[in-house]
């Protein structure tokens, strides 16, 4: 079963996202908090294997609550998914720089909730492709000017290359699966050799560096 805290500080919320939760059939909800500063105590005490937050919360902010759960200085971090209302780049930008697993709207529907849950406890990481690829060109002309993109620690291979582009497109496993002809544990190969070379911590983070290093101009 995959444990789940939730945090949002309207109580219809977080009901309806238990009962989506709970009808997947291998996800639990474990723990609950409509303030961000309890959601972090709680979090830090239960270890669930996902957290839910809302950006807009008393007392301490979605964001910054990821930030000391899943942040890079976060001790022995917890995978989060910000789910908001509010569809807007700084949002998204910070929330994945504070380590977030996923950004989903809350209109997004039952299924997407449950893929994103799904998605944080293997790992990986869940954006809209739009948002996703919104974000990326946006952080991709901010960052124009700064500092060199570090090089990977080893050079990639062509398949890496291949698999890296395909995600910074926003496609799932699945997808990559199929347009590489590999199997999908196969993908996961690459990812995680990707990921090692790269530092990045999870696919989002790998389709920022494919912008930034200039590989989807």
């Amino acid at each position: 079963m995959i444990r789940v805290f939730l945090a949002d500080d309207q109580e219809m919320v977080r009901t309806g996202f238990r009962m989506i939760l709970e009808a997947a059939g291998d996800i639990t909800v474990v723990g609950e908090a409509a303030d961000g500063r309890t959601a972090v105590e709680r979090a830090r005490h239960l270890r669930p294997d996902v957290c839910l937050f809302d950006i807009r919360m008393p007392e301490l902010d979605g964001l910054e609550a990821t930030r000391l759960l899943a942040g890079p200085d976060a001790v022995d971090p917890i995978r989060v998914v910000v789910v908001t209302t509010f569809d807007l780049d700084e949002y998204v930008h910070t929330a994945l720089v504070n380590g977030a697993s996923g950004f989903l709207l809350k209109d997004a529907g039952p299924a997407l909730l449950v893929e994103a849950v799904r998605a944080a406890a293997r790992g990986d990481a869940l954006v809209s492709p739009q948002v996703t690829l919104r974000l990326l060109r946006h952080v991709t002309e901010s960052s124009a000017g700064r500092s060199a993109v570090p090089e990977p620690i080893e050079p990639l291979t062509e398949r890496e290359e291949e698999a890296l582009r395909l995600v910074a497109q926003g496609h799932t496993n699945a997808e990559m699966a199929a347009l590489l002809f590999v199997s999908p544990s196969t993908v996961k190969s690459h990812l995680a050799s990707l990921q090692t070379k790269l530092g990045a911590r999870n696919r989002v983070e790998l389709a920022a560096f494919a912008w930034q290093s200039g590989r989807m101009a």
